[in-house]
């Protein structure tokens, strides 16, 4: 079975985040939700999340992919996580996938994962994607690092994500099953 780890953060993005650990539960992907500041957050809308876990407690390793939503100041929160942005750069050194959306794509610009990638984020974060080919696509995925422009195209990336763990016809099943057109 395929794991995931979904970072969360005070501030962060609470739909972008939920919407694609939901597609990806949905497909029979082990999502752990993981907080860089202890387990109880609260989001950029105000609503209190209780992470799984905290990232101590885990082997950022063990992930088939690292998952990093928008919203602010949670992008901002998450960045300050060495850990987490040490873990994020071994993921793609050693072949394993990093999604992210809104305003994180922007982490992974600057710890120069984007050089020569085609990239998308949140407008205004387009000068913050450094060395990226930037484009307005909803979802794109460029090798190992796949990215959304922000909650309206949560549940495509999930389902983007979903077909580079499991394969299309899981992800088929799951989007008629939600009845998303």
């Amino acid at each position: 079975m395929k794991k995931v780890y979904a970072f969360i953060a005070n501030g962060s993005e609470e739909v972008e985040c939920l919407a694609v650990v939901d597609i990806l539960k949905r497909g029979g992907v082990d999502v752990t939700l993981v907080s860089v500041e202890g387990k109880g957050v609260i989001t950029s809308h105000g609503a209190r999340i209780v992470a799984d876990c905290v990232i101590e407690d885990v082997n950022l390793r063990d992930a088939d992919l690292l998952f990093l939503p928008g919203g602010m100041p949670g992008t901002n929160n998450l960045g300050y996580c060495k850990k987490l942005m040490d873990g994020v750069c071994l993921a793609v050194k050693e072949g394993r996938r990093v999604g992210a959306i809104c305003a994180a794509p922007y982490l992974l610009g600057k710890l120069g994962l984007l050089n020569g990638k085609t990239a998308t984020c949140y407008p205004g974060f387009e000068s913050e994607l450094v060395g990226a080919n930037v484009t307005k696509q909803g979802v794109v995925t460029d090798g190992l690092i796949t990215t959304a422009r922000g909650l309206g195209f949560a549940i495509d990336l999930g389902l983007e994500l979903l077909t580079l763990l499991v394969g299309a016809d899981v992800a088929q099943k799951v989007k008629s099953a939600i009845q998303y057109n």
